[in-house]
């Protein structure tokens, strides 16, 4: 599905011309009231004491400090040095090309890759961010992680946005933290995906006690309330004593009204700008106090581990330990509901895709004995799951078309970055390198028509296709919407299962089909952050199926 230079003004004439100044033998004077100049036109009227023109010199004074402080900002500029790649200045002081890269990246960079090759570094806001183009040059990069730097990054990015001290005052926390991401992996990942599914399944059978004949929804409104009330239960748990959806269902609307403002958290706009942004973080962070998760049953064990590691830090306070909790759950639904929006609507879009898929979890279903719709629990292993290759293609199909990830390191020291074909990148401490996986993702040389949504992209003779090439060499990265090695996202295989459950349960429950027929494109706002989400939303409907 298919998806100027600045202008010179002229100085001089404004509020003193327009004022009646004259000149008589190379003087300038205030005409009396009444008296004539400029070939006998009788001039307004201009007496003026002299505190009178004081707004005057302050404006003029205004515009000579403001040109100063350009000149200032443009003479200290930084300047390319030998081994250096081609820099990319911007003539805005301070903004450099912020504007231009804001409004579409894809573009920009295609078209600054077109004139100055697959290297060079862009100034943004402050930042000199170097650019790695050819996806042959990534492993360079993502190998190299002693002179260049994710996690200091990711902790000043997280702390400010999330509102918590940065880990580096705590030692160890940073590992402790990242350590039980183990709970994701392996045997654990079994029971935590099982986890999920019965809480689908949960969620699914009462969605059915509402839809008896043909009900009409809003898809993302949809996936939304399914995914995060799940991924919700799943990992935080519930409080028995109270209204699980409509608890669940204001911790969701709350979290919306943050994350709709997360770009600019990131990009370091303060929190104090963005109208309640910083009320509504503050009540979601009540939500993960100690008293008030200690009501919640039926936690998962990466949240207790979370838990218990936190409290081992006296000097965080318990609004502090909250507030990792929050970061938590934004890592863990903050993508992964768009990625599941996305993955249902071509789809449903594309009715070929859609009978395939179905066929193979209907083929599954029977192959394992087990009987679909309300009433009966489907369970899945890994193993199962895994085997659908058809819907695994289908959804990477769709990260492929969606996630704007931009994976970025911190050089640590001036250095000397080594890339293959004996090409060296000179680089300054503090620098940012940044890959643009979307860049890879959308090159017609790797993938074929690649605005066209192809739900078998991934299958190979019935298998899944992992070799890819570019101008005839094989790639070692082709498909990134996790990031890459050390900012690799630890969530990823539960990401993937929680998306595959969601649509094996919707597709074995109900039937579906769009109510509109219209596209649904890419809003480019969150562009570098992960999953785009659509720029509007579609309607769609669904039936329990007959059995």
């Amino acid at each position: 599905m298919p998806n100027p230079a600045p202008g010179r003004g002229r100085i001089g004439t404004g509020a003193a011309g327009k004022a009646g100044i004259c000149s008589n033998r190379h003087k300038l004077s205030l005409p009396r009231r009444g008296s004539l100049c400029s070939g006998g036109k009788r001039a307004r009227s201009l007496s003026m004491a002299p505190w009178e023109l004081l707004p005057l010199y302050t404006y003029g004074l205004a515009i000579a400090t403001a040109l100063l402080l350009w000149a200032a900002c443009a003479c200290g500029r930084r300047r390319r040095r030998t081994g250096e790649p081609p820099l990319i200045n911007g003539w805005i002081p301070f903004i450099g090309k912020a504007l231009t890269f804001r409004k579409d990246v894809f573009k920009f960079l295609v078209s600054q890759q077109r004139k100055f090759g697959d290297v060079f570094t862009v100034y943004v806001v402050g930042r000199y961010i170097t650019f790695i183009m050819d996806p042959f040059q990534y492993v360079y990069v993502i190998r190299n992680s002693k002179q260049l730097e994710f996690y200091e990054f990711a902790d000043k990015m997280a702390s400010r946005t999330f509102g918590y001290p940065s880990l580096s005052n705590f030692p160890k926390l940073n590992e402790n933290l990242h350590r039980i991401y183990q709970y994701l992996q392996g045997k654990p990942l079994d029971i935590i995906s099982d986890h999920m599914m019965k809480n689908l399944q949960h969620i699914f059978e009462w969605k059915c006690s509402q839809a008896t004949d043909w009900k009409t929804e809003k898809m993302y409104k949809f996936c939304s309330f399914l995914m995060f009330e799940a991924s919700f239960i799943t990992l935080y748990g519930r409080d028995p004593a109270a209204d699980g959806h409509n608890v669940i269902s204001e911790i969701r609307d709350k979290f919306t009204k943050f994350d709709a403002n997360f770009p600019y958290l990131v990009a370091n706009i303060p929190i104090e700008l963005l109208g309640v942004t910083k009320k509504v973080r503050q009540e979601l962070i009540h939500h993960f106090l100690l008293r008030n998760m200690a009501k919640w049953m039926g936690g998962s064990e990466v949240i207790q581990a979370r838990k218990d590691i936190l409290e081992k830090y006296e000097l965080l306070q318990d609004y502090d330990k909250a507030a990792h909790h929050l970061a938590f759950l934004w890592a863990s639904v903050g993508n992964t509901i768009p990625a599941t929006f996305w993955a249902m609507y071509y789809l449903l879009w594309h009715p070929e895709a859609l009978a395939v898929v179905r066929d193979e979890i209907d083929h599954l279903l029977q192959s394992t004995g087990q009987k679909k719709g309300p009433g009966y629990c489907i369970h899945l292993t890994r193993e199962q799951l895994d085997s659908l290759v058809y819907l695994e293609s289908a959804l990477n199909e769709s990260l492929r078309m969606c996630s704007s990830s931009m994976n970025i390191r911190i050089s640590q020291e001036d250095y000397i970055l080594k890339l293959g074909g004996n090409q060296e990148v000179g680089l300054r401490k503090g620098d940012w390198i940044a890959l643009y996986p979307q860049i890879l993702h959308m090159d017609p040389e790797i993938y074929e028509d690649p605005e066209v949504y192809k739900f078998d992209r991934y299958i190979e003779n019935g298998k899944k296709k992992t070799t890819f090439y570019k101008g005839g060499r094989k790639l070692k990265y082709f498909l990134m919407p996790f990031g890459s090695g050390i900012s690799m996202c630890p969530g990823r295989f539960f990401a993937m299962n929680e998306m595959k459950l969601f649509l094996i349960l919707f597709l074995a429950y109900f039937d579906v089909e769009l109510v509109e027929k219209k596209p649904i494109g890419l809003d480019n706002s969150r562009m570098g952050l992960g999953i785009l989400l659509p720029d509007s939303d579609i309607a769609f409907r669904y039936k329990i199926k007959s059995f």
